[in-house]
């Protein structure tokens, strides 16, 4: 995220961390607060442009270590100029919040008593989102408005400590636990807004409709709004799939893109399990700066067929098997990328004989904090370079042994999360070849 099968921006993004330091880890490494449950009400301006209301959100402490405080992601503050930003939280309850740090991206809430194990808690605010100018994931092109990452969502604690990390334009910082979301959206009648999960529209006041969409077990949730034009259709394993165009895309385009998505949602399924939710909505607009960027049940994409199959292919690699994104994106790009070209018929022959590494600090696991010190050599890198060495791994270990290594490490990991070290471990175990060296040689350390 961005997944963008992405057009590399030339220059380093330089990311500033407001001087905070996260707190000490927790002692026992569980990830935690789990089971978060969204309940956000908003209503919109007559362009969509401008999103206020309120949000909620239940959550569990699933650590032996007291949970004292959680921390809001506000990602799209990145997109303002702190502490002028574009998402405004006023009136916490449930908590005291301190200030906002990590460059307007976090928001510390400390609550009223610690959470021993396995007890809940709430918290909740009211919520301003103001779109910005700019095709992009968080962004409006004109009258079509696309609100990625704009719901504040609770950070992840683990066994190192709470993940504050800055946010990335050059690829994802996000990393979340299984969620549900119930978001209810009034707007204008003359929008339409394709959202995360399953929706349903209602009469609201005069000339507005309330959209209500519900998607459970998810790790983020995203919305748009705008005159879009929509079609629909049904993939083979019956999965609605609605796809969305701005007026200068073109009707074809937008069948075409209809077919490419229905087509990989089936192959990708055959390869990694059975997608889980029941619809996908795809919104097409060729004036965004990147090839593609998911969201679960939800894509922002150029009219480009291999960008969708990659895109879609993070239904499954981030989406339904998570993973850090800051510190480890490989494990969703890389794979996404893989699964692209198998979807495509590419065979990789051949593709690590033209790897060339610029350093001995270049490796493909490496964070996003080394790619935006190392933007121009990220795609290289983490999608080619970590595509070709996931087919070398199967020429290793042979094809089946390798189709049957992801499908099982899918469905071990479904809803959950992925490490470097689980996969290396996984591969390991599906053959008596050792592996060691080909980790080394393929500059993959975890």
């Amino acid at each position: 995220m961005v997944r963008r099968v992405l057009i590399y921006a030339a220059s380093a993004l330089v990311l500033l961390l407001g001087g905070v330091q996260p707190p000490a880890s927790a002692a026992d490494g569980t990830r935690t607060p789990v089971t978060p449950s969204y309940t956000v009400n908003l209503t919109s301006n007559s362009s969509g442009s401008v999103w206020t209301g309120h949000e909620s959100v239940s959550f569990t402490n699933a650590s032996a270590d007291p949970l004292t405080e959680v921390y809001l992601r506000l990602w799209d503050n990145y997109h303002g100029s702190c502490p002028s930003t574009p998402i405004t939280v006023t009136n916490v309850t449930g908590g005291t919040p301190s200030a906002l740090s990590v460059s307007c991206t976090a928001l510390k809430i400390t609550l009223p008593a610690p959470l021993a194990q396995n007890q809940s808690g709430s918290v909740g605010f009211d919520l301003s989102i103001s779109v910005p100018s700019g095709a992009d994931r968080f962004g409006h092109d004109g009258a079509y408005n696309f609100i990625g990452n704009a719901l504040p969502v609770l950070a992840v604690r683990d066994a190192s400590g709470w993940h504050l990390d800055p946010y990335t334009d050059n690829g994802e910082s996000f990393y979340a636990l299984i969620s549900d979301f119930k978001v209810t959206l009034d707007h204008p009648s003359s929008l339409l807004v394709p959202a995360t999960g399953t929706s349903v529209d209602t009469p609201g006041g005069s000339g507005r409709t309330i959209t209500t969409a519900t998607a459970t077990k998810v790790r983020e949730f995203a919305w748009g709004a705008g005159p879009f034009t929509k079609i629909t259709g049904t993939s083979g394993t019956g999965v609605t799939v609605n796809v969305y165009r701005t007026s200068a895309i073109s009707s074809s385009s937008a069948n075409s893109m209809l077919t490419v998505a229905k087509n990989a949602l089936v192959a990708h399924a055959g390869r990694f399990g059975a997608f889980p939710y029941g619809e996908v909505d795809v919104v097409l607009d060729n004036n965004f700066w990147f090839g593609g960027m998911e969201y679960p049940g939800f894509i922002l994409d150029l009219v480009s067929s291999t960008a969708l199959a990659h895109e879609l292919a993070h239904q499954w690699w981030y989406g339904i098997v998570g993973d850090d994104e800051y510190n480890s994106p490989w494990l969703d790009e890389s794979f996404a990328d893989y699964a692209t070209d198998l979807y495509n018929g590419i065979s990789g022959t051949g593709c690590w004989n033209s790897v060339s590494w610029q350093s001995s600090a270049e490796k493909i696991s490496n964070s996003m904090a080394y790619w935006d010190a190392h933007s121009s050599r990220y795609g290289t890198v983490v999608y080619t370079y970590g595509k070709c060495a996931l087919h070398d791994l199967r020429r290793t270990i042979g094809a089946t042994a390798m189709e049957t290594l992801l499908r099982n490490y899918a469905a071990s990991h479904w809803y959950g999360i992925s490490t470097t070290a689980e996969f290396k471990a996984a591969a390991q175990a599906a053959t008596s070849v050792d592996l060691s060296s080909f980790w080394t040689t393929h500059r993959i350390d975890g």
